[in-house]
Order: structure tokens, then C-alpha cells, then sequence
């Protein structure tokens, strides 16, 4: 099998870094970890940093312009994990909720009401802190996608 496969990991808030690390580790697949600002990543050379500039969505328009259909992105971005699901990625939320081409808009929708009601003041906080079974969910979505690319002979050592 070929290792076409790659993660990219929208990284600034990814609560899941190490979790991704031990995988892509144990699958031989290859990393990119992209943020804004420089960020520690494990000393392996499956996994790459990527510092992009500050400018507002540069993470995401680096990801976005690279990601293909063999490949996973990690993020908590709706609107990036719509691009990317366009381009016939597979996306995962950091919760390990996966986006789907049938879940996506309602998602997208979910985003705007929530936008529109911060404005308004009636809604503060962000997400809630990650829980155990957030990660755990987590960890089998990531197994579960990286299968599914291995079915299709995309990823694998």
C-alpha cells in the first residue's frame, strides 16, 4: 500500500495533538501540524511544523489549498472542514465528531445562529473543556477514518 495519506492538524486550539502523534505513529503516516505561532511538535520526521503567517485564516487556507481525498484534517473550524470536505478529505472534530457532506450544513447553520446570538449577548463561553470520552471518541473516529483510507488502498505502510 501506498502512504499517500496524510493528517493535517489545525493546530492553534487542537486539544488532541498527542493523541494524533501516538496514531500517525503507529500507522507510519505523515503529519502536518499548522499553526500560526510556533508550536512544539514530537522529534519525528513524519511530523512537520508549519508556521503560516497571522494573517486571519492562514492556517486554514494552507491546509485547505493541500488537502486531498486520501488525506485527514483534525479542526474545530466549521467553514475549514467544509472546504476540506469539498476536496473529499476526511474530517474529524477534535471531539472526534466526525463532518460529513450530510451534516456539514447544518453545522455551518449551528455556527451562524451561535455567531449571530454571541453578537446579541446571549451566548458567552466557549467550548466546553474536553472530557475522557471526548478523547476516546476521538481516537476511534481517527482509527475508524484512517481504516476506511486503508480499505480504499489509500493509507498504510
Amino acid at each position: 500500500m501506498s502512504l499517500s495519506t496524510a493528517i493535517y492538524v489545525d493546530a492553534d486550539a487542537c486539544p488532541v495533538k498527542a493523541e494524533i502523534y501516538r496514531v500517525a505513529e503507529r500507522y507510519g503516516l505523515k503529519v502536518y501540524v499548522v499553526a500560526n505561532a510556533y508550536i512544539n511538535v514530537p522529534r519525528d520526521p513524519r511530523v512537520e511544523r508549519v508556521v503560516v503567517g497571522d494573517g486571519f485564516d492562514a492556517a486554514d487556507d494552507w491546509i485547505a489549498e493541500r488537502v486531498g481525498p486520501d488525506d485527514i484534517v483534525v479542526t474545530a473550524d466549521i467553514p475549514l472542514a467544509d472546504r476540506c470536505l469539498k476536496k473529499g478529505a476526511a474530517v474529524i472534530g477534535s471531539t472526534g465528531v466526525p463532518f460529513t457532506n450530510s451534516s456539514i450544513g447544518m453545522a455551518m447553520a449551528s455556527r451562524e445562529l451561535m455567531s449571530t446570538l454571541r453578537a446579541m449577548g446571549e451566548a458567552t463561553g466557549g467550548p466546553k473543556p474536553m472530557s475522557d470520552r471526548d478523547r476516546s471518541r476521538f481516537l476511534s473516529a481517527l482509527d475508524e477514518a484512517i481504516q476506511k483510507l486503508k480499505r480504499r488502498g489509500a493509507a498504510g505502510r
